[in-house]
């Protein structure tokens, strides 16, 4: 039986993040390495109850509601930005033609051999599903979807992970596929460079910028490359965004992409996964915090992807971590971080992610097939079975070792 007053509490819980992202503590103390900053904290899982997949629901209702001009659901409930297509590969013909019929072309960015990823706006007075349904008739040829948008995936208080950076110009490089990142002392030298794909300008957020810390704390001498997808804008974090940073973080060459936010299957965003992950890159993505009977997520459930599950100071999954097929690897969920003085509590698959991600990185120098392949059999040696004898849909290949000599930091 569930308990609605408890649902609604935890619902307000999390709608709360936002307002807690913003203070972001300054002059905070040297964090030590790895080892260290992941001191994890025992019995948060039994603190959190109720239907999660009833809380993701109660969250998306509250920002279809508090957004209902820019956002709408789609026919599965999940938020899609209202009258909004996001086209792959769609030819000049196609996009003439969609002229024709009232269509406005928003935007189209090359992406190499995939063609153009174009954003297309319905006519007025024309329905989100009909405008697809009219796009995909007319270029059979072409890739189309609803512009879905992807939530962050941390399920608990958002709070900045800082160690002291080490970062050099020859240090591994990661890409980063998040809110913007602060512009923190303890960050100065990490950050190569931050862009923004949803607005003129990065703006820098808690959840970015933890994650940012965390990738750095697992590998203090890497360049991180920033893609903002969010930049604060009610429709962040859409599909035609995060396609747009994978290719910019293709080109950019890096071989190791973090991306801890979870969302619905998108047709445009599977193909540049698919083509990117061809090419050596090693995209690593939380399974999300929607429970153990929730559907898979993505883009941890796309094919070739790395799927990131976290678990507590005994080794355990947390109970509102995601399971299934996709689930390859599991890395620790609840940790502490630094918050003014003291340490402060963080829980979810978000702060896993980046820590199998900071591993992969010290292994791979440039995008590379057999590369790649080499250094996800080294963390799939290295890994501590749990759970059922071999790989499940719970632990996935098992716990990962940052303190393995074959990770050593570089």
């Amino acid at each position: 039986m569930k308990h609605p007053g408890a649902l609604l509490f935890l619902a307000a819980c999390l709608a709360s993040i936002p307002a807690a992202q913003a203070q972001i503590g300054i002059g905070l103390p040297e964090i030590p390495a790895v080892g260290d900053i992941l001191g994890q904290t025992a019995g948060l899982g039994e603190a959190v109850g109720g239907s999660l997949q009833d809380v993701r629901r109660l969250r998306i209702r509250d920002l279809l509601r508090t957004h209902r001009r820019e956002l709408e659901a789609g026919p599965g409930g999940e938020p899609i930005v209202r009258g909004q297509i996001v086209a792959l590969g769609a030819s000049a013909a196609a996009l003439e033609g969609a002229r024709a019929g009232g269509f406005d072309v928003v935007r189209s960015d090359d992406a190499g051999e995939l063609g153009a990823i174009t954003t297309v706006r319905a006519p007025r007075g024309m329905s989100t599903r009909r405008a697809l349904r009219r796009l995909r008739e007319a270029d059979p040829e072409g890739s189309y979807d609803f512009d879905h948008l992807y939530l962050e995936s941390g399920a608990g208080p958002v709070v900045v992970a800082l160690a002291q950076s080490g970062a050099s110009n020859h240090g591994p490089r990661i890409g980063l596929i998040d809110s913007g990142v602060d512009a923190h002392p303890s960050l100065v030298g990490a950050i190569a460079t931050q862009r923004a794909f949803a607005g003129e300008t990065a703006a820098p957020a808690s959840h970015g910028t933890a994650i940012a810390s965390l990738l750095i704390a697992t590998t203090p001498n890497a360049r991180l490359y920033v893609a903002d997808i969010y930049g604060g804008a009610p429709t962040g974090g859409a599909s035609s965004s995060l396609a747009r940073a994978l290719v910019w973080l293709a080109r950019e060459r890096t071989p190791v992409i973090n991306v801890s936010l979870v969302g619905s299957r998108n047709r445009v965003v599977e193909l540049v996964v698919a083509r990117i992950v061809a090419r050596g890159l090693v995209i690593v993505a939380a399974v999300g915090n929607d429970g153990p009977a929730a559907a898979p997520l993505y883009p941890a459930a796309y094919e070739g992807v790395v799927g990131v599950t976290g678990v507590d100071a005994r080794e355990r999954v947390l109970i509102e971590a995601g399971r299934g097929a996709h689930v390859d690897f599991a890395a620790p969920g609840v940790v502490r971080v630094a918050r003014g003085s003291e340490t402060a509590p963080v829980r979810g698959t978000s702060y896993a992610a980046p820590i199998v991600a900071g591993l992969l990185a010290r292994r791979l120098g440039a995008p590379d097939p057999q590369g790649a392949e080499r250094a996800l059999a080294a963390l799939r040696e290295h890994a501590r079975d749990l759970g059922a004898r071999g790989r499940d849909n719970v632990y996935g290949h098992g716990m990962v070792d940052a303190r393995s000599d074959a990770f050593a930091a570089p």
